[in-house]
């Protein structure tokens, strides 16, 4: 308990938090088993796509397509992302009503072109800067981040999930007044991972993949938070397990919150 209050007390305050040797090699063998199939997979069938588009990650790793030739793996794929271990923490860091959102694969471009970018992930959304700003504090929405390679992968600015931007800050955002989204920001925070190692962050602060200091990158990222109509209508069905796969997995609070989303028995 002792540490789980430090782990939420650096949260608070900075946004983020670091596990270190949280999994043992088996239990990440069990995630990097499927992740290095799928990405193997896609990466080949779309090597033109990424490098055209500048791509640096990949989502959806649970989707159906995926595990037509071995349906029962995508079970124990749902098994390896929801387990107790995990699930447990991240309850006693943040309380009951974690929905699984979905998970993204972060690799390094192979486009050069390619520069790293400061993002707040909901920029993305059609939803009003001004709107974003005054929810800022009212929405839970976290990447797990599973390094199956070390890193130096990830840039945050610490404490961006509490207040929104500087001056600097939003005209390197966004491109305004003639930057750039790749301009260096002060203040950032590098994060070092290892294998067996976990980064909790807060999605809407601040942040950039780096790509310069790591020869390879694979970092798997579940992507989870509570609910929030703003977050909540961009679930992807089909990233879930079915009504009877779900049944299956023993430990499916995670994906049944979510089911339960999208049926509306949330309100």
């Amino acid at each position: 308990m002792k540490q789980e209050k430090y782990y939420m007390k650096h949260y608070q305050e900075h946004g983020y938090v670091v596990l270190r040797n949280f999994f043992t090699d088996t239990e990440l063998n069990a995630l990097a088993i499927h992740v290095d199939r799928i990405y193997d997979e896609w990466s080949k069938d779309n090597a033109a796509d990424i490098y055209q588009h500048k791509l640096v990650n990949m989502h959806s790793l649970t989707s159906p397509e995926y595990f037509e030739a071995q349906p029962d793996e995508r079970i124990e794929f749902f098994e390896a992302i929801a387990s107790k271990k995990l699930t447990t923490l991240l309850e006693e860091l943040f309380g009951s009503g974690i929905y699984f959102h979905n998970t993204q694969l972060f690799f390094n471009p192979s486009n050069s072109e390619r520069l790293p970018y400061w993002h707040r992930d909901m920029q993305y959304s059609p939803i009003a800067d001004t709107i974003q700003r005054a929810e800022l504090h009212n929405i839970l929405s976290l990447h797990v981040r599973i390094p199956l390679l070390s890193e130096k992968g990830v840039e945050l600015i610490a404490g961006t999930h509490q207040r929104w931007d500087t001056e600097l800050e939003h005209n390197i955002r966004l491109e305004k007044n003639n930057h750039k989204n790749s301009e260096p920001l002060p203040n950032a925070t590098l994060i070092d991972l290892s294998p067996r190692d976990i980064l909790i962050f807060n999605a809407q602060m601040i942040h950039r993949g780096n790509y310069a200091q790591n020869p390879s990158r694979k970092a798997l990222d579940l992507c989870v938070g509570k609910y929030h109509p703003m977050t909540a209508e961009h679930i992807d069905e089909t990233v879930l397990p079915s009504e009877s796969e779900i049944v299956d997995i023993s430990n499916n609070e995670w994906y049944r919150v979510a089911r339960d989303m999208i049926e509306n028995t949330i309100v």
